[in-house]
């Protein structure tokens, strides 16, 4: 009896212990390893978009957001209004909810370093959407175009638009000179630098010989770039930029990143009495094709645009959330150009289109990006 009493004291004391370390296990597994364990049905999704002042962040996240419910998983989106203390709370909040992974689209790159250490200590993956985060070891994976081949497309676009061009890229006829003035993106934003740099590496060489002439003198990053992207800054910058250098002479052509900065350099030039037959508007690029400016290109005014697909590329960053939180290793197409100050973020780049009036209707009505009667 005695015997049999002890046995079934260890046994019991074993089984205690035993427990014990499972509960010890699980738990440290959901504080180190959200992703890529048990079941993820259900599973909280952080998405951080920048703004809803540009349409084409509304659309992002809209995309995304519902193709991860239609996966089956939970979403928290939020949207910063370009506010980084607002979109740093935003990610703390989703962190302390337990969100597996974060999507996000940066107000300011370099701003979210401890953030993204944070979600990193949990086990919480984390993807860059088409802007980089910078200087984090968290940073597990980034979503976007190739931004070094949406600038050389905006450059040749403007070559094209003054004729220097034609649109196959043999020469045209138009020789110039022509003036040119440059605008560049936010200088928190890294995909900026990508976008000027593609730009100027085509540009340059027409610069140098005097094909094109920047009458402003201004052509490096730091002096064209325009802080958070506002339309508002670029048409003020415009305005000043006709006022002090042109006088008589007249504006050919403008480099513009960005469809929102592009409506603004057109009102400033319209102001100065550009837009009539005798003084055309400037050849004026864009990006990301919005509506306005879509319209605009239709209208003769906004030369082009480059049309970044965001149904694409919420489809790529859903993959890439669905493939982690299942333990796979998301696809991706380049490991070595996208340095975020600390390593090469793993990314997957897609295609951008170049938009103009011969070829909207095909490039982005036939595809049902937008109808026709969005475009009237």
């Amino acid at each position: 009896m005695q015997r049999s009493r002890v046995t079934r004291i260890v046994a019991g004391l074993t089984l205690v212990a035993a427990l014990a370390a499972c509960g010890s296990s699980e738990k440290t597994g959901d504080k180190s390893a959200n992703a890529g364990t048990g079941d993820t049905k259900g599973a909280l999704i952080g998405v951080d978009m920048p703004t809803k002042s540009s349409e084409r962040w509304i659309a992002d996240g809209n995309n995304v957001k519902a193709a991860l419910e239609k996966l089956g998983y939970k979403v928290s989106l939020q949207y910063a209004e370009n506010s980084i203390p607002t979109q740093a709370n935003q990610i703390e909040t989703q962190i302390s909810q337990g969100a597996k992974v974060l999507i996000v689209a940066a107000v300011d790159g370099t701003a979210l370093t401890s953030q993204l250490d944070e979600a990193g200590s949990q086990g919480i993956k984390v993807i860059a959407y088409d802007r980089l985060l910078r200087n984090s070891k968290s940073v597990d994976y980034y979503a976007s175009f190739d931004n070094e081949k949406v600038g050389e497309m905006q450059a040749n676009s403007l070559l094209t638009g003054l004729g220097i061009l034609k649109d196959d890229g043999t020469p045209g006829d138009a020789k110039g000179p022509f003036n040119v003035e440059l605008f560049a993106g936010s200088p928190d934003d890294n995909n900026a630098t990508f976008f000027f740099n593609g730009s100027m590496k085509v540009l340059q060489p027409y610069i140098d010989k005097k094909t094109l002439v920047v009458k402003s003198g201004e052509t490096d990053f730091k002096t064209v770039a325009i802080q958070q992207w506002d339309p508002a800054t670029a048409q003020k910058r415009m305005e000043d930029l006709i006022t002090k250098a042109y006088g008589d002479a007249k504006v050919d052509g403008v480099l513009s990143p960005y469809d929102g900065l592009s409506i603004g350099i057109l009102s400033a030039a319209k102001s100065a009495g550009y837009g009539t037959p005798s003084q055309p508007y400037p050849v004026v690029t864009g990006q990301d094709s919005e509506v306005a400016s879509v319209k605009s290109i239709i209208a003769g005014e906004q030369y082009s645009s480059i049309f970044k697909d965001t149904r694409k590329l919420a489809d790529v960053a859903v993959s890439m959330t669905d493939d982690v939180l299942k333990g796979k290793t998301p696809e991706v197409n380049n490991t070595t150009d996208y340095n975020n100050g600390v390593k090469n973020v793993p990314s997957e780049l897609l295609e951008p289109v170049a938009v103009n009036k011969s070829n909207y209707q095909s490039v982005l009505v036939d595809s049902g990006y937008y109808t026709a009667d969005d475009l009237k």
